[in-house]
C-alpha cells in the first residue's frame, strides 16, 4: 500500500513543478494606466499643446490628457474645445 501511495504522491508532486499552466499576468490587462481624478474647464491656447490622447477605457471617467510643454492636463469628454483639438490633432 506505500508503494502505490508513494508513486502517485511523487507523480502528483512532478505534475505541478512541470506544468506550464502556471498562472502568469495577461499583458495589457493591467498595470499602470493613467486616468484624470478632476477636469480643467477653461480653452487653452493651442500653441501650448503639445499632444492630447484619450484616457484608458478602464478609467472610472473618461476623458482626454492634454500634454503640454510644462505638463499634462485633463479634460473631460464632453469638453467641445477638447473634443476639437482631439479631433484636429488625431485626423
Amino acid at each position: 500500500m506505500k508503494t502505490p501511495c508513494f508513486t502517485l504522491g511523487l507523480l502528483l508532486l512532478l505534475t505541478v513543478c512541470c506544468c506550464d499552466a502556471m498562472p502568469q499576468e495577461v499583458p495589457d490587462s493591467g498595470g499602470p494606466y493613467t486616468c484624470c481624478h478632476s477636469f480643467y474647464e477653461k480653452p487653452l491656447p493651442l500653441r501650448f499643446v503639445t499632444s492630447i490622447t484619450k484616457t484608458d477605457p478602464r478609467c472610472p471617467e473618461q476623458g482626454f490628457i492634454l500634454q503640454t510643454v510644462k505638463n499634462q492636463i485633463c479634460f473631460s469628454q464632453t469638453s467641445p474645445w477638447a473634443l476639437d483639438v482631439y479631433k484636429s490633432i488625431n485626423t
